[in-house]
């Protein structure tokens, strides 16, 4: 007969790496699953992954670019746009099915014992291939307008990944947690990202805002990462050390408060879910 002991985990332990690791296939398996139901059953299948950002390169371009004659810091309004729409749309994204991960797994919750911050993460890696898409995208309509993505990219793209990636797990263990015995966060969410878009400089260079507001600005790390991957096609959008420092501060300090408040309350969940 085998001899399960179950123990509390330490309360200084945050997360458990080797848990995970062991659980690693379980996540792929989640993160399979959601990628499978997102396009079961459509017309148009991964086509819809790139319709987002291309209408809203389009909207952004025709109203803020064309009519309202927003600077773009000597880069195509389209090419700025997007640049920036597809870091903000994998966050947004990330973000949304994250917060839901524990509520949608109801029944999986209740049933067995797993790490639960699996399901948050599932929620993170399936977006990354949205992104990948996305990306793909991005650097052929750069090309096809005569832009050349500068050597650096291929430090600045994965950089503004990870602390993308960073943010979105921080607040979505954060929101995940909360929306168990919350469930407003469902409806506060969606207003709560349009509200965090136009504080992000997704239509508007960070340029244009007072120092003393970039400082405030820097706080939400989005900011940094839409702003920094302009500098892939363009010299003039190299940022200033000290916001991208208070942004990459700002996103591991998100991260250890998700964690630290994931791992209170991950406990209840089964119970209260």
């Amino acid at each position: 007969m085998t001899k399960i002991i179950i123990r509390q985990k330490s309360a200084w332990k945050l997360v458990d790496l080797r848990e995970i690791w062991r659980y690693r296939e379980l996540l792929y398996i989640f993160a399979w699953r959601d990628i499978k139901v997102r396009y079961k059953q459509t017309i148009l299948g991964i086509l819809w992954v790139i319709f987002q950002p291309i209408m809203t390169t389009f909207i952004f371009t025709f109203f803020f670019g064309n009519l309202a004659k927003i600077q773009s810091g000597g880069l195509p309004y389209s090419l700025f746009s997007l640049s920036g729409l597809i870091f903000w749309l994998f966050f947004s994204g990330s973000l949304q099915h994250a917060s839901d991960s524990m509520v949608v797994n109801e029944s999986i919750i209740k049933k067995v014992y797993f790490p639960k911050i699996l399901l948050p993460l599932s929620s993170v890696i399936t977006g990354l291939v949205d992104f990948s898409i996305n990306l793909f995208l991005l650097l052929v309509y750069a090309l096809m307008i005569g832009y050349f993505p500068r050597l650096i990219g291929l430090i600045i793209l994965p950089f503004c990944l990870l602390l993308t990636s960073v943010t979105a797990v921080g607040l979505g263990l954060f929101l995940s947690s909360f929306n168990v015995k919350y469930r407003d966060v469902r409806y506060i969410l969606p207003f709560f990202i349009q509200l965090l878009l136009f504080l992000t400089p997704v239509i508007y260079p960070l340029g244009i805002v007072s120092e003393k507001n970039r400082m405030i600005m820097a706080l939400n790390p989005m900011s940094s990462v839409v702003e920094l991957s302009r500098s892939v096609f363009s010299e003039s959008y190299g940022l200033f050390p000290e916001l991208l420092l208070i942004s990459i501060v700002s996103s591991f300090i998100i991260l250890f408060f998700g964690l630290a408040y994931f791992r209170k309350t991950e406990r209840f969940f089964a119970d209260i879910v």
